[in-house]
């Protein structure tokens, strides 16, 4: 099968997806309503008089926003996954080794435990202190790392990533066993969910994940030189220590801005990019949108299962995605004929 009969079997496949993730639920809802539905609110166009009103604020204000953020929220960490993995040449990396998802977590339980409220942000002001304590924690990894290596090689920024990262899920730790009352909530948090996700979070999310994105594809000849080592990138004339900061940074931003409105969510970031590979080869011009749609194909699928496997009650996505994740990454790592 050639690559464009696989990427068009993908967007296909995308089509599928989304519309089992509006459809499927608590209350069914079939395809002709739906489109129905989506027609009326789009462009004013009447409803069947057959079709149950209470069906319209179901699908449009519940399960679309719901869907969407899912999947944005899926192909953001599974673009930054991808990125951190040619940057630090580790099929084991990803912002969560850089500790970026405990920097937006730490943010998030500090406005938990203290209660502060700002009129200003409102609602905005738990995914903003994620957002801003994940950017910071990546620029003190960056800082710390150039002290000790001016190089930036890449065991020097794991390992200081992975220090911060054990260093916040101390602090995190000490934060539950302090503030019991508000244990679960952090739990919560630290697990992830898209339950409550609304049009307004939505559109945060695509603007910030499209500008990410764009900024991201233009590196891709450099993202493909880096995959071969520092040395032999440096030779092809890529200067590794500024574009390893700009990469980071900004795959640092996606996964703040997904992290800070939906909770900490792993798994995904770390097996979608060796799967797109394995299906549409290592190059970065392709691996990079791929993993967009094929992470947000996989997030928005693992939180319908996450509503629906024991409805009405809702397993955190978090879970599902590490329950099938942590196998299905062993199975594409170790299977045959893997892309190395």
């Amino acid at each position: 099968m050639s690559k464009r009969i696989r990427i068009l079997f993908a967007i296909a496949l995308f089509f599928v997806v989304m519309a089992a993730c509006v459809c499927v639920g608590s209350v069914s809802i079939s395809v002709s309503d739906t489109l129905s539905i989506i027609r009326h609110k789009l462009f004013g166009s009447a409803l069947p008089e057959a079709l149950d009103a209470s069906l319209i604020p179901i699908l449009w204000e519940i399960r679309m926003p719901r869907a969407f953020a899912a999947f944005l929220v899926g192909g953001a960490l599974s673009v930054s996954g991808a990125v951190i993995q040619a940057l630090l040449q580790n099929p084991l990396a990803s912002s969560y080794t850089l500790g970026v998802s405990s920097g937006a977590s730490l943010g998030a339980a500090l406005v938990i435990v203290t209660e502060l409220t700002l009129p200003v942000l409102g609602m905005f002001l738990l995914p903003a202190s994620g957002f801003f304590f994940a950017v910071i924690t990546i620029l003190f990894v960056i800082f710390f790392s150039s002290k000790l290596d001016h190089n930036l090689q890449n065991h020097t920024i794991i390992l200081f990533g992975m220090v911060f990262s054990l260093f916040i899920n101390a602090i995190l730790t000490l934060l539950s066993a302090l503030y019991k009352s508000h244990m679960q909530r952090l739990i919560l948090w630290q697990m992830g969910s898209f339950s409550g996700r609304r049009w307004s979070h939505v559109g945060i999310l695509l603007v910030c994940i499209l500008i990410g994105l764009l900024c991201l594809l233009p590196f891709h000849r450099e993202l493909d030189m880096l995959t071969f080592g520092e040395e032999q990138s440096m030779a092809m004339g890529v200067d590794t220590k500024k574009t390893k900061i700009i990469l980071l940074i900004l795959s640092s931003l996606l996964t703040g801005v997904s992290v800070c409105f939906t909770g900490v969510i792993g798994f995904i970031d770390l097996t979608v990019p060796h799967l797109v590979r394995r299906i549409f080869g290592s190059a970065h011009r392709y691996t990079l949108p791929l993993s967009m749609l094929v992470g947000g194909m996989l997030m928005a699928l693992a939180d319908l299962v996450s509503r629906t496997l024991i409805a009405p009650q809702e397993i955190p996505v978090g879970a599902v995605t590490a329950l099938l994740g942590a196998p299905f990454f062993l199975w594409v790592y170790f299977h045959p004929g893997r892309s190395k």
